[in-house]
């Protein structure tokens, strides 16, 4: 029932379903956007359709999280809304803030691939949020004649926009749209924990199956095809089911090795729902209990991302603060088979940021804020002992700390073995 709850608020609020309007939250994000490129006019291209039939059709997301738009070839347009009192206040108040640019039909080629909303359409305005949609043929025209009354050109890419304005400087928005992207809203949180829900599933489901003898992509399988048939649209990133040796490789993806007993298998798998992705890692052992050393290694593991979990507040540093939290428990606990410390074994980043990408759009820099969903994953790899380790949580930062979005899935060792226990 949770997962209903979360995944009817995330649709309801976010994405346009069966004719729907798109949210108001879009021309939000674009307003806020324009006050942060002053004197700059902002080009976004959105995602052309797939030519190749291994690759369904995805909006690129910069494009998405300004427009709430999923269909292909359209182009964004966002101006700053002019100062009173600045030079040529009163010809920049006229012009548009926004436009939205979309292609022309084919109806021959929707045939193959549905239909799409023309730039002509009597709707489009109301059911693109945009005050301004135009056919893409006209966007080199207006953007010239945007260029004349701004100095600069703003884009996360200068093609082909080095061809159509050659004498503006481009100035690249990555980190204006990152700081709006890093903190989410109560609709992209709702969005996150639907898609965390089906992730943790997934894991339950792979778990149901888990043994001696199961091939990893059997585990691997289970776990797409449990969220796939939740309504998730695609993994978040290719699924990484490593046993054994495969374990302490850090994206091992091939996911071909039958498993043994006596060995654990890190599976390192999410979904993508809703254009929203989690991020979720559990390490488990095949035959249903950890050996004493690898429960040993789990543990320190388990302690090192408690440790930091509890270190999250607001205007840590993750690269400098959490990171630093997590890698001084795991050299301070537990030797090596040489009785060297451990640290050495975390060979990776600690956290990174979630949201329409895994790897989400982020300043490494700034310091943790409100709304921010990030993961805490430590993990130790040791080759010689055929022992990876890795757990991995996605997590919501709050004024007063932070709440774990995938805290349903157990991870306490004790807990494993039992949910483990169940299986078929």
């Amino acid at each position: 029932m949770r997962r209903l709850i979360w995944c009817f608020a995330g649709l309801v609020t976010l994405l346009p379903q069966l004719g729907a309007a798109i949210s108001p939250e879009f021309a939000e994000r674009r307003a806020k956007l324009g006050k942060l490129v002053p004197d700059s006019v902002l080009v976004l291209f959105g995602s052309k359709e797939s030519q190749d039939l291994h690759d369904p059709f995805f909006q690129q997301t910069d494009f998405y999280y300004f427009s709430g738009w999923e269909e292909p070839g359209a182009i964004l347009i966002v101006t700053p809304a002019p100062e009173p009192g600045t030079p040529g206040y009163d010809r920049r108040i006229k012009l548009p803030r926004e436009i939205l640019f979309l292609p022309q039909r084919i109806p021959g080629q929707e045939k193959w691939t549905g239909r799409k909303l023309g730039p002509d359409d009597p709707d489009a305005r109301n059911f693109t949020g945009f005050q301004s949609v135009l056919p893409a043929e006209q966007f080199e025209r207006e953007l010239r004649a945007l260029l004349d009354e701004y100095p600069y050109l703003a884009a996360i890419t200068n093609e082909p926009l080095n061809k159509i304005a050659p004498s503006k400087t481009v100035k690249d928005s990555k980190a204006e749209i990152a700081s709006l992207r890093m903190v989410k809203s109560p609709a992209e949180i709702a969005a996150i924990q639907r898609t965390t829900d089906a992730s943790i599933a997934a894991h339950r489901a792979a778990w149901r199956i888990m043994k001696p003898g199961v091939f990893e992509y059997q585990a691997a399988a289970a776990m797409v095809g449990s969220y796939m048939a939740e309504g998730c649209r695609r993994s978040a990133y290719a699924p990484i089911v490593g046993s054994g040796p495969n374990s302490t490789t850090l994206h091992y993806s091939r996911n071909s090795r039958q498993m043994d007993g006596g060995e654990v298998a890190v599976m390192d798998v999410a979904a993508e729902c809703g254009n929203y992705a989690s991020d979720i890692t559990r390490t488990v052992p095949v035959n249903g209990k950890f050996t004493a050393r690898q429960r040993e290694i789990y543990e320190i593991v388990l302690g090192a991302q408690r440790a930091a979990i509890a270190a999250v507040k607001l205007g840590v540093l993750i690269r400098t603060g959490l990171r630093k939290v997590a890698f001084d428990y795991l050299n301070t606990h537990g030797k090596d088979l040489h009785g060297e410390p451990l640290g050495k074994y975390f060979i990776h980043g600690l956290s990174h940021h979630v949201g329409l990408d895994v790897h989400d759009a982020a300043d490494d820099n700034a310091p943790l804020k409100a709304g921010m969903v990030i993961t805490i994953e430590p993990g130790l790899y040791i080759p010689e002992e055929n022992i990876g380790i890795r757990i991995e949580d996605t997590l919501l930062v709050t004024e007063d700390g932070a709440r774990v979005l995938s805290g349903a899935l157990p991870a306490d060792p004790d807990e494993i073995e039992r949910a483990l226990a169940q299986r078929n």
